[in-house]
């Protein structure tokens, strides 16, 4: 990750868009946030990968990528925040400076915390969503057990790569869905490592989903 911090109104960005934990329109983002990723702002957040942003009607939405939770969970930790002023900026430095500590006291990740309010968003990622849930279902051994990415790829073979990527990424943040790497990484083969979803900067193998 770069040492240079970010501006204030791109940290800012990073912020909301980790609080919301989902994809947001503009409209939405300013009517609940008070902000906007526009302008030079969202091109230069867009150019560091660290927010992915689409035209949707006459607006833009944005998500925030992995290497974005990642750039924020470092920032936090490191202490490299923007400057805040005034009595709302002592608040704030004090709630971002207690965030890291909180997150190793509690061995727990931004993602963690930061969750969608809706679990099930509509539309086709819903669709997925569903789909994934049943796969697992029929192919774990028992529930709860382990089911690896191979097998639920080849179930759901007809699944685009990026949408079903997309989709267990988001499901990774939900209570009841955990994704793991394999302990053993001998034992993984070339099928097993082209399967995994990469989230946070690891290479995912395993998913669980709760009863």
């Amino acid at each position: 990750m770069s040492d240079k911090a970010l501006s204030l109104p791109e940290f800012s960005a990073l912020v909301a868009l980790a609080v919301e934990a989902r994809e947001i329109s503009n409209t939405e983002l300013k009517a609940r946030r008070g902000l906007s990723i526009d302008g030079k702002k969202r091109v230069k957040l867009n150019e560091l990968k660290l927010v992915d942003s689409w035209k949707q009607g006459r607006g833009f939405a944005h998500v925030l990528t992995d290497a974005g939770w990642a750039r924020l969970g470092e920032d936090l930790r490191a202490g490299r925040l923007p400057v805040f002023g005034g009595s709302s900026g002592v608040i704030a430095r004090a709630l971002l400076g207690w965030l890291p500590e909180f997150l190793e006291r509690t061995d727990q990740r931004l993602a963690d915390v930061f969750q969608p309010l809706e679990p099930q968003p509509p539309g086709e990622s819903a669709d997925v969503e569903g789909r994934v849930r049943d796969a697992y279902t029929r192919l774990a051994a028992s529930p709860g057990a382990w089911v690896s990415l191979t097998r639920l790829r080849a179930l759901l073979g007809d699944v685009p790569r990026e949408a079903l990527d997309g989709t267990l990424t988001r499901m990774e943040r939900l209570a009841d869905v955990n994704l793991v790497p394999e302990s053993n990484q001998k034992t993984l083969s070339p099928q097993d490592r082209e399967a995994a979803v990469r989230i946070g900067e690891q290479d995912k193998h395993l998913l669980w989903i709760g009863q």
